[in-house]
């Protein structure tokens, strides 16, 4: 008894330290975040994108050069008198201009900052599909555990019913035939658990490509949760929300006022630029005459305003305003095709969990009525009113009924963060909601 005890105890506690130790969904999401490929480079695009801001203020700023120069100079002179000359030379100067009127660099400044909200509604966008990778991932492994087990209880049931079988035989009670199909049952649930290992490993590799790591174990999900329509009831208004919070939509639009303000751009190559120009110079020349070294130096400074127009640039100028016009139209498209996607997004999404919940509340009392099935139809075996097919096929409709539960409840916590998604509001804390949901 009291060996019986310790080992309780010891199983116990090897079962609660392996509680402890498997992730949940969170722990999951963070670690893809931190190491999933795609988001690191959705995060590296979009640093890069942040410098088209200062490289755009540049054109407003003023800008210094320095050039000088040095050389020598051999003079022969002919006429009226032959002789030569060799001197040195020498030059420096530096130019400032600050442009006062430049309206192209105005409009490339406020593109810049459009580009820079785009590249920050897409990382949006990626960190939200990251998340929802990686819980896609997270469940796809949770509902391949639970395949399994169903197939081993479904193989542990067809053991004993075997069993149950052979020994009816042995006395003459049921036919061969019973063996035979409990052999067959037997059979195939032993082969359908080296399909569900195998899968098991696929699905554990493939959220290590997410996360970076292979997890031990993961928490599953609690067997009573229960699920409701999200917040508000109506699908319409998902719809409406998508339409204008949906993170593609929001990068779409500043593409589309990128595109708009490009034709302004590409206009202004008609007007004139103003800038102001500042120069400071010396000039330095050592000319040896008639043996005797003869220096000249000049200091030269201005400040003046510097006007340039464009008369006519071959129509160069006037094709890419026309060029600009197409990829506006094109960009409008682009707006247009993102606000039906979301819409549909968030429709497909809305209706995942409705039908989900509807679902998985069939098949819950569907598990109950299997259940009931499956015991009567043991029952009547055992009383010679049922054979063993019967049993056999009460079982198999049970444990279909445990694994299309299963895959209900994950596929409507999926669809609860897809819809989410489709607004644009995937963060942490939906991320957190669902984690509450696990053992």
């Amino acid at each position: 008894m009291r060996l019986s005890r310790t080992a309780a105890l010891i199983a116990g506690l090897l079962a609660s330290t392996s509680a402890l130790a498997a992730e949940d969904l969170l722990a999951v999401a963070r670690a893809a975040l931190a190491n999933d490929a795609q988001f690191q480079s959705a995060r590296a695009q979009r640093e890069a994108t942040s410098e088209k801001l200062p490289q755009a203020r540049a054109g407003l700023l003023p800008s210094l050069t320095l050039n000088g120069t040095t050389q020598w100079n051999d003079v022969e002179i002919s006429k009226p008198v032959d002789r030569s000359t060799q001197y040195n030379s020498h030059n420096f100067g530096f130019q400032l201009t600050q442009p006062l009127f430049r309206w192209a660099n105005w409009v490339q400044f406020e593109q810049g900052k459009l580009q820079v909200a785009a590249a920050d509604a897409q990382l949006a966008q990626a960190r939200q599909d990251t998340l929802l990778r990686a819980a896609q991932a997270y469940f796809d492994l949770l509902y391949a555990q639970d395949v399994l087990t169903s197939i081993v209880a479904q193989k542990t049931a067809a053991s004993e019913q075997l069993e149950l079988a052979r020994k009816s035989f042995e006395v003459g009670t049921v036919t061969i035939t019973d063996v035979h199909e409990a052999q067959s049952r037997f059979d195939l649930a032993t082969a359908q658990e080296i399909a569900a290992r195998s899968d098991i490993e696929v699905k554990r590799h493939a959220l290590a490509v997410i996360t970076g790591r292979a997890p031990e174990a993961l928490r599953g999900l609690r067997s009573e949760v229960a699920f409701t329509l999200p917040e508000p009831a109506r699908m319409e208004e998902w719809v409406d929300r998508a339409q204008t919070e949906s993170l593609t939509v929001l990068a779409q639009l500043a593409n589309q006022e990128i595109a708009n303000r490009e034709i302004e751009r590409q206009r202004a190559g008609h007007y004139p630029t103003v800038d102001l120009v500042a120069t400071y110079g010396q000039n330095k020349t050592v000319i040896t005459f008639a043996g005797a070294p003869l220096n000249n130096e000049s200091t030269t400074g201005t400040v003046g305003v510097q006007v340039s127009v464009p008369l006519f640039q071959g129509l160069g100028q006037e094709s890419r305003v026309r060029e600009s016009a197409h990829l506006l139209d094109r960009a409008r498209a682009e707006v247009d095709f993102a606000r039906r996607n979301a819409a549909q997004q968030a429709r497909q999404a809305w209706l995942g969990v409705a039908n989900g919940i509807a679902q998985t509340a069939a098949l819950r009392a569907a598990q109950v009525s299997s259940q009931s099935s499956l015991d009567a139809n043991k029952l009547g075996y055992e009383v010679g009113v049922r054979i063993n097919i019967d049993v056999l096929n009460a079982q198999q409709q049970l444990y279909v009924t445990r694994r299309d539960l299963a895959r209900a409840r994950y596929d409507t916590l999926l669809a609860q963060l897809r819809l989410k998604a489709a607004a644009g509001q995937l963060a942490e804390p939906e991320i957190e909601a669902v984690n509450a949901l696990l053992e």
